[in-house]
């Protein structure tokens, strides 16, 4: 008679569970691809008939600036909205689907940490919303006249914005109750920040009194950012703003972090 078979032995997961933040990053991304027609083409069109619209309303008056092209001046800040805009979606949209199927338990009760969780939901809505950014980044390069001055500044801010998003998008998430309340974030947050960044105006064309309120938006030095990476033009100094969304996103991410130690909304 053979002997008793050795029971069991749980798995070792050492410091990181790398295979379950793969598996939550993994999904995630999937979802995305999934849906591909319409999460790269319904932005790449839109953002081409803004440049269009905007193009043909000009007329032959084409410029903001001296020695730059209309087209050339919107294009750079239509990217980082659309960028951001899908970082904020991918990162609330799958985290409120998880909430309200309750799907979220089983996430909760997988061997994963607070942290991994965050992580996994990030590194999809991250990687999701720079595909998207690359995409209609590289059809403007077709229609524009745009060049890559500045290869670090260019990756550094994009970065930099999608994380800035997807922290929004994942504090929304865990916020949001039901998808009205999504909506309403999207409405009275992610536009706001979106259309008052300088996408479709320079800060000097403002009144004195409006410029420090729409410096002070973090969207506008990623904006500011980015359009010099691709045009040489920028209206500020980039290190200030650089180090604000690199603080910012810290304090965001810390946050997150902290309410998903918690359990804030996911747990009963």
């Amino acid at each position: 008679m053979s002997g008793a078979a050795a029971p069991p032995t749980p798995r070792r997961f050492g410091a990181v569970n790398w295979r379950g933040l793969g598996a939550l990053a993994g999904r995630g991304i999937r979802r995305f691809f999934k849906e591909a027609l319409e999460s790269l083409g319904g932005p790449a069109v839109s953002s081409l008939l803004l440049l269009a619209v905007f193009a043909l309303a000009a007329g032959g008056r084409a410029e903001i600036v001296p020695d730059l092209a209309l087209t050339a001046f919107l294009a750079p800040g239509i990217a980082v909205f659309v960028l951001g805009h899908a970082a904020f979606e991918h990162a609330a949209v799958p985290l409120l689907y998880d909430k309200l199927e309750g799907m979220i338990g089983d996430l909760l009760a997988a061997p994963l940490s607070p942290l991994e969780i965050l992580t996994g939901y990030l590194l999809a809505a991250l990687c999701n919303a720079l595909l998207v950014g690359a995409f209609v980044l590289a059809l403007a390069f077709f229609f524009v006249d745009l060049r890559v001055y500045d290869l670090p500044a260019l990756l550094g801010f994009a970065l930099a914005v999608a994380l800035l998003f997807a922290l929004l998008g994942t504090l929304v998430g865990l916020w949001a109750e039901r998808w009205e309340r999504y909506a309403m974030a999207e409405s009275f947050l992610v536009l706001p920040l979106g259309f008052l960044s300088g996408t479709f105006f320079t800060l000097s064309s403002l009144p004195e009194a409006a410029r420090p309120l729409i410096a002070f938006n973090p969207v506008f030095h990623a904006v500011d950012g980015v359009r010099y990476a691709l045009t040489g033009y920028a209206e500020t100094a980039l290190l200030p703003g650089a180090l604000g969304l690199a603080a910012l996103d810290l304090a965001l991410w810390l946050l997150a972090w902290r309410l998903f130690a918690v359990g804030y909304k996911v747990k009963p």
